[in-house]
């Protein structure tokens, strides 16, 4: 198949989370599946300042913005090693800024932006030639693209038998803007109904490709479901409809980066046969970066993610106000976010020093440190999509404390005793969005640690599981090889 991957982000191009990694990881697992495979994102200022080999292209053209028209130069990025090309979409108005989307407030401009970029991907998409089977598109910021396809581009030869496919990476971020700003896509006023683009009087770039695209996928099976029915943020009835070909797929990891057994940022290599021994290694050196003598004996708990409200933060804090008083385990947690979050996570190192450590801020290094440290690590989200931090920890061997929802339920298999007897516990489950279900599920995993055998069989469960994207890049193409044996989805 012949793919044009549409996204906003990309590693190592430009990143604000974990649509990024996606973006970055899943065209190299499908052009190493033997697909044609090219990526398009905009040229932000920051992946043109990063010394990549990104060469002009000649490509040039106007793009139609309501009245106007504004510019795009197409740059191209080909890395030794890397299967995929990368273009990039860069006009200085638009996207020569110190940040992606805007810092405490998004742009004002933000509709016109990636109005402009959705556009400037389906014209690049002809320019390039040769026809597309696939065009996947990622979030709100690409919405627009499978009504381009239907609306305004259906009749282009050079876009082949093309279908398009529309990826949900979190239905929170919706791309909501004035209803005016309709007249900026060049799509007739009749599309913006609510059976098609509006949104409670907004024009919602996320329902519109949900509503023109042929198929639709998000990011792990649970959430799939989910979203049909509380979890759709106000989208559940249009995204029940189209059940039939929505489905889910769990993201991967780049297991070049998050591998113990290479991984440069650790003091010592290891792997299941000598776990523990890494572990201590780890251990010694966490400690001298948190100032202390020596590790500390307790088995170590770790918090590794943003500091807000949908990665369960205050839950970590009351449980935090609640257990480092009884001495039973040792505290870490990593991460910036909200001011008030960050005030109390260092209060709580204060009341508890020895027993509470809190580093505020990101440092990759320390993250893969602390996973590589830590025995178990906690991740009680309201709400996830797919989350990254669950895979990582089983990856180095740190077993996964989770609420039961979206992809946290997917990739960790809860220690039931029949799960234990069948070997294949890799975690431990907890229901309800509460500090007391978070503590229970605390309390047995420690009793799990303190029986040997047990931990050891646990962990070597954990590691054994094959997350990387080859597993996930192989479903991505069975899902683009179902859309095109269907007919393609039509609308209006």
């Amino acid at each position: 198949m012949r793919i044009l991957e549409i996204a906003s982000e990309a590693v190592p191009f430009a990143k604000t989370g974990g649509l990024a990694d996606v973006a970055g990881a899943l065209p190299e697992a499908l052009a190493g599946l033997g697909h044609e495979v090219a990526v398009v994102l905009p040229g932000y200022a920051a992946a043109l300042s990063q010394g990549l080999p990104i060469e002009p292209t000649g490509i040039e053209f106007d793009v139609p913005i309501g009245t106007r028209t504004r510019p795009a130069r197409i740059l191209r990025c080909h890395r030794e090693g890397m299967r995929a090309d990368v273009y990039l979409i860069a006009n200085g108005e638009l996207f020569d800024r110190p940040s992606l989307y805007g810092g405490a407030h998004d742009y004002p401009d933000n509709a016109e932006r990636f109005i402009f970029f959705s556009r400037a991907a389906m014209e690049l998409a002809c320019r390039l030639g040769g026809g597309w089977d696939i065009l996947h598109c990622h979030d709100w910021q690409a919405g627009l693209v499978p009504a381009y396809r239907k609306v305004l581009y259906a009749d282009r030869n050079e876009l082949g038998v093309a279908r398009t496919v529309m990826t949900i990476h979190n239905m929170a971020y919706q791309g909501l803007f004035w209803h005016w700003d309709m007249l900026l896509t060049g799509i007739d006023w009749r599309h913006f109904t609510w059976q098609e683009m509006e949104f409670y009087g907004k024009l919602s770039l996320l329902k519109t490709g949900l509503v023109f695209a042929d198929a639709i996928s998000t990011v792990s099976p649970t959430y799939a479901r989910e979203i049909r029915t509380s979890g759709g943020c106000g989208l559940e009835g249009l995204l029940a409809a189209r059940s039939d070909v929505l489905t889910g797929i769990v993201n991967g990891i780049d297991t070049t980066i998050w591998d113990p057994s290479a991984d440069p940022t650790l003091p010592r290599a290891f792997g299941i046969a000598d776990v523990e021994h890494g572990k201590e290694a780890a251990r010694a050196a966490l400690a001298a970066r948190l100032g202390r003598p020596a590790p500390d004996a307790r088995p170590l708990v770790a918090f590794i993610g943003r500091l807000v409200q949908q990665k369960g933060v205050e839950l970590v804090i009351e449980l935090l106000a609640r257990s480092a008083g009884n001495g039973r385990a040792h505290f870490v947690v990593l991460g910036t976010g909200s001011e008030d979050y960050e005030g109390e996570l260092r209060r709580l190192a204060e009341v508890y020093p020895g027993t509470v450590d809190v580093v505020i801020g990101f440092d990759e290094g320390l993250s893969h440190l602390v996973q590589a440290a830590a025995d178990i690590t906690l991740v009680p989200s309201q709400f996830e999509p797919c989350g990254l931090t669950q895979l990582y920890a089983q990856r180095y061997g740190s077993i996964p404390v989770v609420r039961s929802t979206g992809g946290l339920v997917d990739t960790v298999i809860d220690a039931t005793p029949e799960a234990i007897r069948d070997g294949a516990a890799t975690g431990f489950v907890f229901g309800r969005f509460d500090t007391n279900d978070l503590e229970q599920a605390l309390e047995r995993a420690l009793a799990a640690h303190a029986d040997g055998p047990l931990w050891r069989s646990l962990v070597a469960n954990a590691m054994r599981r094959d997350w990387s994207w080859r597993a996930s890049g192989r479903d991505y193409a069975r899902l683009f090889e179902q859309t095109l044996a269907r007919p393609a989805v039509t609308v209006g």
